[in-house]
């Protein structure tokens, strides 16, 4: 093993999007298992070390791959189209209006009920943005067109958030009206 493997040649993955959430898992488990720093005990202070790092790199490595918009997002980045989130916030006008009118029915809501519809919409939104980002990156070998789909899907899960918020919000508010 080599600290300065791709999260994929670290995982001995093929660097694509799609990913066996279950071998995922359990390559995780084997390899934090090969680098546990009890097992260098014996070794000394500078093999525990060393573990450690290597553990440390292992989690950073699987905190990314099981992400699928973290994933997404470095397999973009690996072949040339970083995503420049932080520059680039240019959207297409009609996912624009799409984000305003989620805004306003966010807004709008009266109670836990109005927001299914929405949760819904934005649950097939995300969805069809990560089908999106897989054939983009696996099928057609299109990072620039996966990095439009991974800032919208990064747009998305900030909607998500919110949407969550004022989920738990009404849900406070009806039972501190059951006073509970």
């Amino acid at each position: 093993m080599n600290l300065q493997s791709s999260d994929f040649e670290l995982f001995g993955l093929q660097d694509r999007f799609e990913q066996d959430p279950a071998a995922l898992d359990q390559r995780w488990k084997d390899l934090q298992r090969e680098v546990h720093p009890d097992r260098f005990a014996a070794q000394g202070a500078a093999a525990q070390r060393l573990a450690m790092q290597w553990s440390s790199r292992i989690n950073q490595a699987y905190q990314r791959l099981r992400d699928p918009l973290k994933r997404a997002a470095y397999l973009c980045e690996m072949r040339g189209a970083p995503t420049e989130a932080e520059n680039n916030t240019a959207m297409t006008p009609a996912f624009l209006m799409q984000q305003i009118a989620w805004r306003e029915a966010l807004d709008e809501a009266q109670g836990a009920a109005d927001l299914v519809p929405l949760e819904q919409q934005v649950r097939a939104s995300r969805e069809a943005a990560l089908r999106d980002c897989a054939r983009r990156l696996d099928e057609q070998d299109d990072a620039p067109g996966a990095v439009r789909q991974v800032r919208a899907l990064m747009f998305i899960q900030r909607f998500d958030a919110d949407l969550q918020a004022r989920q738990d919000w009404f849900e406070a508010q009806q039972q501190e009206k059951q006073g509970l």
